[in-house]
């Protein structure tokens, strides 16, 4: 029998936009049933990675594979159906619903003259019921909490119906109830089958839900392995500069940091 192919693939990708090197040969693989937390200091280019991974930004070298084939090769339709991103600006202008906004997910899937069918509206609903929103579906966007929307944003692409999940910082709004709903909800999804990776600065939170936690620093990932792997204090030396701690508890380690020096 044939193995399943990696969900996501970046392989020695390099960019430097307007001659700022950003990446200088990141590789990283994501697994079908697998939570990666992608973690690193401000301006370390997990950003950028998520963007490449998604095709919004193409890379000066190397190459990011969908399932086994290049991202390229794929129509874009096709990506959207697979793939979705939640970013970690996700500001919207307009007095649009909840709802409509979770709709919007479904854009995808549509036929025809592009309106939503009752399965779409029923798909919509169940992704705001699942992060606890389904009572905000008739409130304006533009009235919420930066919490609530943020929740809105990943209900919406959870509404795509993607095997592929990628999150940048999708805990920064959220209050400590909604985070650890939040990680429940993405265990649940890699148990599902799907494959889920997100940028965070909480490294208490990605030892709890985390698979793997890969580290950016360079431009490449220096490191990729299990909480007890990566969350060491040489580590956290080099990728953040802090000087650290690890307490070992039932759940994983929990860095405690104090600067370097």
């Amino acid at each position: 029998m044939n193995a399943q192919p990696q969900a996501l693939a970046l392989d020695d990708v390099r960019i430097a936009p307007a001659g700022r090197v950003v990446l200088t040969g990141a590789s990283l693989s994501l697994a079908f049933g697998e939570v990666l937390v992608l973690a690193g200091r401000n301006g370390a280019g997990k950003t950028t990675l998520l963007r490449i991974a998604t095709g919004l930004l193409a890379p000066d070298v190397g190459q990011v594979l969908l399932e086994g084939r290049p991202l390229a090769a794929h129509a874009r339709r096709e990506v959207a159906r697979s793939l979705a991103l939640v970013a970690q600006d996700s500001s919207v202008p307009f007095p649009f619903t909840v709802e409509e906004i979770v709709l919007l997910g479904r854009a995808p899937h549509l036929r025809g003259f592009g309106f939503e069918s009752r399965e779409d509206r029923r798909i919509a609903g169940a992704c705001m019921e699942r992060l606890g929103i389904g009572a905000l579906a008739q409130r304006s966007i533009l009235e919420l909490s930066g919490g609530e929307r943020q929740l809105a944003m990943i209900a919406r692409a959870l509404a795509q119906t993607p095997r592929i999940l990628l999150l940048d910082e999708p805990v920064a709004h959220l209050d400590l109830a909604h985070r650890l709903a939040l990680e429940e909800l993405l265990r649940a999804l890699a148990h599902e089958g799907k494959a889920v990776l997100l940028v965070s600065h909480d490294l208490a939170g990605a030892a709890r839900v985390a698979d793997r936690i890969a580290l950016l620093a360079g431009g490449r990932i220096v490191a990729c392995g299990a909480a007890r792997e990566v969350l060491h204090a040489d580590l956290m030396r080099e990728v953040f500069g802090v000087d650290a701690l690890l307490v070992e508890t039932s759940e994983g380690p929990v860095v405690v940091p104090r600067r370097a020096g």
